[in-house]
C-alpha cells in the first residue's frame, strides 16, 4: 500500500517530497488526501495535520475534518438543493457534475434512507 500511495499521489494534491503520497494518504470520515489538503484542514481546525497527519485517525479529528471540509466547500447548499449527485461528486472527484465511483450505489441507499424517514 505504501509503495501505491507513493506512486498514485507522486506530485499531486501538494505533494512534494517523496513519501508524502503515503504520508498524506486519504484519512478522516472524507478521506482528507494530499499535503495541500491536509495543511488547509489543519488550518481551518487549528491542528498541525502537516507535522501530525495520523491525528486524522482519531476519531474526534476524523469527524471535525469532515464537518470542515462539508463546510468549506459549500455542501449544505447542495444538500438543500437536492443535489446529491453534486455532493459525492465534488467529494470524490473535487468538481461537479461527474459521476464518482459509488454513486450508483450511494443514490439507491439514500433513496432507501428517505422512504424510511418519510
Amino acid at each position: 500500500p505504501e509503495r501505491i500511495a507513493n506512486v498514485v499521489y507522486n506530485a499531486r494534491m501538494g505533494n512534494i517530497h517523496p513519501g508524502d503520497g503515503w504520508r498524506f494518504r486519504g484519512r478522516g470520515l472524507l478521506q482528507v488526501t494530499g499535503r495541500a489538503n491536509y495543511d488547509a484542514a489543519g488550518a481551518g481546525l487549528g491542528l498541525p495535520l502537516e507535522d501530525q497527519p495520523q491525528l486524522l485517525e482519531q476519531p474526534e479529528h476524523a469527524a471535525m475534518s469532515a464537518a470542515w471540509w462539508w463546510a468549506k466547500h459549500g455542501l449544505n447548499e447542495l444538500a438543500d438543493a437536492g443535489r446529491f449527485q453534486d455532493i459525492g461528486s465534488i467529494i470524490n472527484t473535487g468538481k461537479p457534475g461527474r459521476v464518482p465511483h459509488g454513486a450508483d450505489e450511494r443514490k439507491a441507499l439514500y433513496d432507501r434512507a428517505l422512504q424510511v424517514l418519510v
